[in-house]
């Protein structure tokens, strides 16, 4: 599942993020890629309906079967149609991945390597990376320094056991319980998350900085 129901208005141009072009090439198709070079076999988009015409172009060429489902109010909405539709379209699946379309760059062997996990049994999975900053806390009159060898920055996909994450959703819709990832919908209903590791370049596109590093990799690479 991709999630790419959000307006990107940190990115300007007045064009939803999911749809900015990176050598001539939308960043949600360019996730698609890596996620179906990773083991995907079926594919959901969670956007904004009256953008469902512009996605259907955008994927114009996607290898496996894929769908579109309507956004929600919050993420934890979008999620939640998009996995109905998941069930509609691969009712046979066993595990879902949830990835944000502003990583378009994640590696394959990354998307692998969530999957792989989830078969061996963790019912959460997320890909991290270390922290290299120094990190303190936002406090203006007592910035205390954090240990960061303890710390991980989360990315996406994160992987799960099908049924656990419908579960999970039931769960947070039922309590009102706000989340700001899948995983900590898992937590809610005491699942223990696995972490694998992640990549640098699984980044995520938020304003015009990150765009110019996604055209210097892609550039760098040379995907088509």
């Amino acid at each position: 599942m991709v999630v790419a129901a959000g307006s990107g208005v940190r990115l300007g141009a007045g064009v939803p993020k999911a749809l900015r072009e990176v050598g001539g090439r939308a960043l949600v198709a360019h996730a698609v890629s890596r996620l179906v070079a990773g083991g995907c076999t079926h594919v959901v988009v969670v956007a904004r309906p009256e953008l469902f015409a512009a996605f259907a172009t955008a994927l114009a060429d996607c290898p496996v079967p894929w769908a579109c489902a309507p956004g929600g109010a919050e993420r934890q909405d979008s999620v939640a149609n998009g996995l109905a539709e998941a069930v509609r379209l691969a009712p046979r699946a066993q595990v879902v991945l949830v990835h944000d379309a502003a990583r378009p760059f994640v590696p394959a062997a990354v998307v692998a390597r969530v999957v792989e996990r989830v078969r061996g049994g963790a019912a959460a999975v997320v890909p991290t990376i270390r922290v290299s900053d120094t990190i303190r806390v936002a406090d203006p009159t007592d910035g205390a320094h954090v240990d960061r060898s303890r710390l991980r920055a989360v990315q996406t996909p994160q992987g799960f056991d099908l049924p656990t994450l419908i579960r999970a959703h039931a769960h947070i819709r039922r309590t009102g319980l706000p989340v700001t990832d899948d995983a900590t919908a898992c937590e809610a209903i005491g699942i223990p998350v696995a972490l694998v590791d992640g990549d640098r370049e699984a980044f995520k596109v938020t304003d015009p900085f990150d765009l110019l590093v996604a055209e210097a990799l892609w550039s760098r690479t040379g995907e088509r």
